[in-house]
């Protein structure tokens, strides 16, 4: 084979296969073989009587469709066309793998021409079957019309000119069937040698499943100026259920310096001729990143031991080892010794967290009094630094170390009585937004930012906002009371980055306090392995690298002491690969992967510990010495596999990619069986983040001094890609212009943007305005001059408050002033996202119910992130058929917001759901009572109660787990449908039945024993909740009720209290457990909250509204505006729980309004205009 080969000498190659050895010719075809060969398009060079230029002309006269006389030649005719296309389809392989452009395409026609048994040469339409030949050779006669032209043409103009008019119909039809495909591209450069291209491809053909089948399959290629090489191929398939769609590839293809005129981007359809679509890329305009700066050189410096270094007893038990690594040597003096900011960038398992420690024992020795924060990206990475800090420093701070929650309120009264505090970027955001107001974040003299490389993820915009935001703070310097402010410490822990300096340098670091080591330079040293595997089906290059993890595990980590880690991209996949490996093991070499002896004392425990996992297929695996993790199992058999995982007893550990974050434990061997996953959302495989993947690779390398090794399982085509990424440092883009909205309207609540101006100057404080000038094509700039940039700055300011504007969660008026408005300010408070806040807005009318309110929730921008994995529509479907509100059949199963819908629904039928279902679930449920506050708040903005009272209906549902409808008595913990029964069937010595939780508790001891029918443990459960479900006393004032005059503001005093055992004398400790929400079916902590609401239930109006948090007692004041009328009122007072059923209450109230005195208004005014 060779790149540039001819259609004749394909032919010739193709006649050459082993397959046709035996085919021979025969005398008496040999006259007929003469005739065929003077008719076939493609010169037969070989004399007829030779076996390959029999082949060679019977392959032509089958895709000819020539007649054939002889019964033998007909024969060998099928035997041949019956091994050409598969023979085509081998050398389109071969070519795409040699990256041989021009014969790749050549073999894929010729494939299809075998298929179809046409020419390229004829028209495209000869490949659908009801096309008469007499009008396919017409069409073919006018050569002078290109085939892409056809589309623009009528029915009329089709009949005209095949001279059949009925058939134009018809024919137009079947061109507007043909493939095709609508391609659009965006470059970004990532480096000077690696360039990433957003391809957007939109089908523009009538996808018909009795043509097209349920899906048609393309081919991407990317090739070079010449169209000689491929650069990189994909394959790509559209599926009638996602036909309409829009469909985004990412393809990362190599650059070279200086940079070719253009790329060139093919679409080959696999089953049709002619169907190709070419796009051109220029690099006319293509301007290049600027070179990164050379990694800082690991030095060669004496170990610094860790106690003469730190001089002092208690700083020195805080470190497990006597010497300081060479990384943690080198920084340690800027540390440990100076104020200055510091940026450490050095791989995984370099001690980053050690230097964090240097960075807060420094702080403690010189600002005693000051606050330390650690902030991290991952709400899992922050659980497990403050796991590993509680212990630490318990004693050195004298337990005054906390993990926020996210609840503000008791944040920052966690903040006020703490030393160390552990926050995620969300979190310390939400705090930090309103920084003047809060003096407490003033105190803060230490902030440490950790796994700073995801600032390219998806939390990297949260994450630039706030060190930005600390920057800002710390330059002001100013404190409360205009007291001058000691600036705050930055240090930043990262990866090895590629444009560490700039990083650097927008953190305030000097450049002696900046350290960027190399991947290279790990103090524990970690050998990378790849594997590539061809196959281009996701499911069938899986099940190809099955054997291979054996393989790589047998090979890499023989010894039982060495402990292994495989991520695989999802739960059933986990289990089938922990499966495989014990039978491999026990086929093989007949042992297992058990590492501790049957002699030892602790192997009959540990065995007895494996039977108590509850999982039956994790159960069989583990007594093989296999384990694996998922996502929602259960707590109990997931400590269990971690505890025989540390002990020794499972060496190997199977999770999904997804739980990298939440693993505990290291491994000397770490595999990463496929680097994609399936996203249910876009449909189709995406790549892991790099971060995950450093992270997965970082499980090898903390094991032991001895070092670790990572293999890594890929597709071919992102071999080469995934090598440079891994092996060189990180390169980070900013990708906040992308998520400025949610930012911008923070700000401009707390006033720290009031016009367009304040907006631009608030940019250039973020690292995005540091790389627009370094690699403007990323940023979709043309170049990098200083107007460049401005007008740039400029166009997405504008763009960001336009939308604001949009959405009403802003005012904005001709001279670039900007207000917030009341939608905003909701946005901000409960900080959602303003596409959420403008749904609500745009969604909710004064009819809305419960349903409405419910389908409004669950389409909310929150809950974008929840994943659809594969084979997931199915369940969803199912849950749907049982669901108390059906959907409508046009809804989309693959859709976050459906299966939030549908999970919402489960959780109100206490549906039984799978365990990646529950995770998702519990996820939807955390985040859904926040959405419900602010749902009930743009609703009490219009005025409306009934909508608004359906809303707090919702949120006690919520926690619950129950439909409105429900019976109450389902609340508490194990009443089934039966015991309810029982209950509401009794009555009592009054002839009253049980319809409250406080009937329960006012029963008999024996008669409640009888109906209920639990067990103790159960009973206690039971008398838990009805301890804590609330009993609220209400009382209420109308503030000087005779004179309340139309349109003037009439006050409202409410008390609520508490009941309580007046027996027993409440503690303190009892008291802050006040309030906390007894529910079995909510999966986070909870305080009680009250909606105090005032409204005209005749009109529909809410006149005023009020949310408290309740402890013991609480005294509030309501103000609204009277009725414009006098008159005599019927108002109604409801206190509504945000958590329970059964508990609200409702209080008439009269008002009698008077007339106001026009004459004191007159005398007003004309004491004004004097």
């Amino acid at each position: 084979m060779r790149p540039n080969m001819s259609g004749i000498e394909l032919l010739r190659l193709f006649c050459q296969s082993g397959e046709f050895t035996h085919i021979t010719v025969r005398e008496e075809e040999k006259l007929e073989l003469s005739k065929l060969a003077a008719k076939v398009p493609i010169p037969v060079k070989e004399s007829p009587s030779e076996p390959a230029a029999k082949v060679n002309i019977l392959l032509q006269a089958y895709i000819s469709r020539l007649k054939l006389d002889g019964f033998a030649l007909v024969a060998d005719m099928a035997f041949i066309q019956q091994s050409a296309a598969r023979i085509m389809r081998a050398l389109f392989e071969i070519a795409l793998r040699r990256h041989w452009s021009g014969l790749a395409k050549l073999t894929l026609d010729f494939a299809n021409m075998v298929s179809h048994r046409i020419w390229r040469s004829q028209t495209p339409l000869r490949q659908f079957p009801n096309v008469p030949p007499i009008v396919a050779r017409k069409l073919e006669r006018k050569s002078d019309i290109e085939w892409s032209r056809f589309a623009d043409l009528t029915p009329s103009d089709l009949g005209e000119l095949v001279g059949v008019p009925k058939m134009g119909i018809i024919l137009h039809e079947l061109v507007h069937k043909f493939p095709k495909l609508d391609v659009s591209a965006v470059l970004q450069p990532i480096t000077r040698s690696m360039l990433r291209i957003e391809l957007t491809l939109i089908s523009a053909f009538q996808f018909d499943i009795g043509v097209h089948d349920y899906s048609q399959l393309f081919h991407v290629l990317v090739e070079d100026v010449n169209g000689e090489t491929i650069l990189y191929h994909q394959n790509f398939s559209i599926q009638n259920r996602n036909k309409d769609d829009e469909h985004v590839l990412l393809l990362t293809v190599p650059v070279v310096d200086p940079l070719p005129p253009a790329y060139f981007i093919r679409i080959l359809s696999d089953r049709w001729l002619h169907s190709e679509s070419t796009l051109p890329i220029s690099f006319q305009h293509t301007i290049l990143p600027a070179k990164f700066p050379p990694p800082t050189e690991l030095l060669d410096l004496q170990p610094l031991p860790v106690a003469t270094s730190l001089q002092e007893p208690a700083f020195t038990k805080l470190f497990p080892f006597r010497e300081f690594n060479p990384i943690q040597t080198q920084s340690f003096h800027e540390l440990y010794k100076t104020d200055r900011n510091v940026l450490v960038c050095a791989p995984s398992g370099s001690g980053k967290l050690a230097l964090a420690s240097l960075a807060i024992l420094r702080d403690i020795q010189t600002n005693p009094k000051g606050k330390y924060v650690y902030v991290a990206p991952l709400k899992d990475i922050a659980n497990e630094t403050f796991k590993l800090w509680k212990n630490k420093y318990s004693t050195l701070l004298n337990d005054q170390i906390v993990q926020l929650t996210g609840e503000v309120t008791a944040d920052l009264a966690s903040i006020a009585a703490a030393k160390l505090i552990i926050a995620t970027v969300p979190q310390w955001d939400t705090l930090t937004r309103r920084w003047r107001q809060r003096k407490i974040l003033h105190t803060v003299s230490l902030l440490i930012f950790d796994e700073l490389h995801l600032l390219g993820g998806p939390q990297g915009p949260t994450l630039e906002i706030v060190i930005s935001r600390m920057r800002y703070i710390g330059s002001t310097n100013v404190g409360p009371n205009n007291k001058a402010n000691k600036s705050i410490r930055l240090v930043g822990l990262a990866a090895s980055i590629a444009n560490a300096r700039e990083v650097g340098e927008w953190m305030g670091v000097p450049e002696k306090s900046l350290f960027n080591f190399s991947p290279k330079v790990r103090p524990t040293p970690l050998e990378i392995f790849f594997q590539s595997f061809e196959q281009s089906n996701f499911a069938s290059r899986l099940m190809a690298m099955s054997k291979p993890v054996y393989n790589a595990v047998s090979r890499h980590a023989p010894d039982k002491n060495q402990p292994v880690i495989i991520f695989v991209p999802s739960r059933k996949q986990a289990q089938l690969t922990a499966i495989d490996l014990m039978t491999y093991q026990e086929s093989q070499e007949q042992s297992n992967y058990v590492g501790v002896e049957p002699e030892t004392k602790n192997y009959q425990k540990m065995l007895e510990q494996c039977k108590r996992v509850r999982d039956e297929s994790l159960q069989h695996v583990a007594q093989a010495g296999v384990g694996f993790l998922y996502q929602g199992m259960r707590d109990s058999d997931r400590a269990i596999v971690l505890s025989l995982y540390e002990q020794g007893f499972i060496t190997v550990l199977v999770c999904p990619a997804e739980l990298c974050w939440k693993l505990p434990v290291r491994a000397f061997l770490v595999i990463v069986m496929s680097t994609e996953y399936y996203d249910g959302t876009e449909r189709r495989h995406v790549d892991y983040t790099v971060g995950n993947l450093l992270r997965m690779m970082g499980r090898a390398s903390r094991h032991n001094s001895e070092g670790g090794k990572c293999v890594i399982f890929c597709h071919a085509p992102k071999k080469d890609y995934l090598k440079k990424l891994l092996y060189e440092p990180l390169p980070i883009e900013s990708h906040l212009d992308q998520y400025l909205h949610d930012h911008f309207n923070s700000e401009i609540v707390t006033r720290t943007i009031s016009n367009l101006q304040d907006a631009v100057d608030y940019i250039t404080w973020t690292f995005l305005y540091r790389r627009l000038g370094k690699n403007p094509n990323y940023y979709a700039m043309q170049g990098t001059s200083n107007i460049h940039i401005s007008e740039h700055l400029s166009d997405m300011v504008e763009t960001v408050l336009g939308d604001l504007a949009e959405s009403k969660c802003c005012s904005l008026d001709d001279d670039g002033n900007v207000a917030p408005l009341n939608l905003g300010m909701v946005a901000a408070y409960y900080y959602i996202q303003y596409t959420t806040i403008e749904l609500v807005a745009s969604s909710v009318t004064e009819k809305t119910k419960i349903r409405g309110i419910l389908e409004i929730l669950a389409n909310a921008s929150e809950f974008s992130t929840i994943p659809v994995r594969n084979g997931e529509e199915k369940l969803l479907k199912m849950e749907a058929r049982l669901m108390r509100h059906k959907l409508p059949e046009t809804m989309q199963y693959h859709e976050w917001s459906t299966k939030t819908l549908i999970l919402l629904q489960a959780h109100f039928g206490r549906r039984t759901l799978s365990s990646e279902l529950l995770a998702d679930q519990a996820i939807i449920l955390k985040q859904s009572l926040t959405v419900v506050q602010a749902i009930v708040d743009v609703i009490s903005s219009n005025a409306w109660l009934k909508p608004a009272l359906a809303a707090m209906e919702l949120s006690q549902m919520i926690v619950q787990g129950l439909w409105n409808r429900d019976s109450i008595l389902k609340q508490i913990p194990h009443f089934s449908d039966e015991i309810i029964r029982r209950c509401q069937a009794y009555e009592t010595d009054d002839g009253e039945k049980i319809e409250s939780i406080f009937d329960i508790l006012n029963l008999d001891d024996d008669v409640r024993n009888n109906l209920l029918r639990l067990d103790e443990n159960q009973m206690a459960d039971v008398a838990v909740f009805c301890n804590n479900y609330p009993s609220i006393d209400m009382s209420y004032e109308l503030v000087d009720a005779d004179n309340v005059v139309a349109g003037e503001v009439v006050s409202l005093k409410v008390v609520l209290e508490r009941e309580l055992d007046d027996d027993d004398e409440v503690t303190p400790e009892e008291i802050s457990d006040l309030g906390t929400v007894s529910s079995s079916y909510y999966p986070s902590v909870k305080k009680e909250g009250w909606w105090i609401v005032v409204g005209d239930t005749y009109k529909n109006a809410l006149l005023s509204l009020k949310r408290v948090i309740l402890k013991q007692k609480q005294a509030l004041q309501l103000d609204f505006m009277a009725p414009d009328e006098p008159g005599d009122y019927h108002l109604t007072i409801f206190c509504m729980s945000d958590s329970y059923l059964g508990c609200d209450q409702e209080y008439s109230v009269n008002v009698s309004v008077a007339a106001g005195d026009d004459s004191s208004d007159e005398d007003e005014s004309s004491e004004e205009e004097t």
